[in-house]
C-alpha cells in the first residue's frame, strides 16, 4: 500500500527534529537518493516507510499524510536501557484493564 505524504509537513518535521536528509534516510533504513525522493514527491514510499519516517521524525503517520493537524506521535518507544523505571511501570502496567487505566491517568492528569 502506498502513502502520500504531504510533502511541507515531511521536510517540516525533519527539519524541526535536526536531521539532514542523508541522517534520515540512514535511520529508516534506505539510500539517501531514495528518500530524497520521498521529500520531493518524485517517489511514494510504501506504509512500512511512511511509519518508518513518523517514527523517526516523532509525530504520527496520519500526521504526514495531512489526515490531521496534531503532530503528536502514534507511539512511543521507551528503551528499558534508557529509562528503567519508566519501562519498569509500564510494563507492571500491560495487563490493567481499562477502567484501571483511566483511573491512572486521572490521577497523573490531577498532579
Amino acid at each position: 500500500m502506498e502513502m502520500h505524504l504531504n510533502l511541507k509537513r515531511l521536510t517540516e518535521c525533519r527539519e524541526k527534529a535536526g536531521l539532514s536528509k542523508r541522517e534520515t534516510a540512514k535511520r529508516i533504513d534506505v539510500s539517501q537518493p531514495s528518500y530524497v525522493r520521498y521529500e520531493n514527491g518524485t517517489r511514494i514510499p510504501s506504509i512500512q516507510i511512511v511509519t518508518a519516517i513518523a517514527n523517526v521524525l516523532n509525530t504520527s503517520v496520519a500526521y504526514l499524510t495531512g489526515q490531521t493537524d496534531l503532530d503528536t506521535p502514534d507511539f512511543i518507544l521507551i528503551s528499558k536501557d534508557a529509562s528503567p523505571a519508566l519501562f519498569s511501570l509500564i510494563e507492571s502496567c500491560k495487563d490493567y484493564d481499562e477502567d484501571q487505566l483511566k483511573e491512572i491517568k486521572n490521577y497523573i492528569d490531577s498532579l
